[in-house]
């Protein structure tokens, strides 16, 4: 699987958590795509990508350590994390349709 079949796939599962309000563990995520926590932050660069690109809140904001609380090291959407993750969730994302193209281009 491409990195943006990937995103392409981890996406609905973001726009779900982001709906009712819920932060998502990288823990989880990886558990859930099968895919070790090293390797998410690449798997959710160009859904970060499509965002900034959109002008769209940064709805990987949402997905944090459970350690820190906290988005990756490679997270550079937003300086101010809870307010960026605010905005997620009082965004309607079910009117958001991207296609893999969006991230394989983002």
């Amino acid at each position: 699987m491409t990195v943006a079949e990937r995103a392409f796939q981890i996406w609905p599962l973001l726009v779900l958590s982001a709906t009712k309000h819920q932060i998502l563990f990288y823990d989880e995520l990886g558990k859930i795509i099968g895919v070790p926590n090293p390797a998410l932050g690449q798997l959710l660069e160009p859904i970060q990508s499509y965002c900034v690109i959109n002008n769209l809140p940064a709805l990987t904001s949402i997905v944090v350590s459970s350690k820190t609380g906290l988005p990756g090291g490679g997270f550079t959407a937003a300086s101010d994390v809870p307010a960026e993750q605010a905005k997620v969730f009082m965004f309607d994302w079910l009117c958001i349709h991207p296609v893999i193209k969006d991230f394989e281009s983002a």
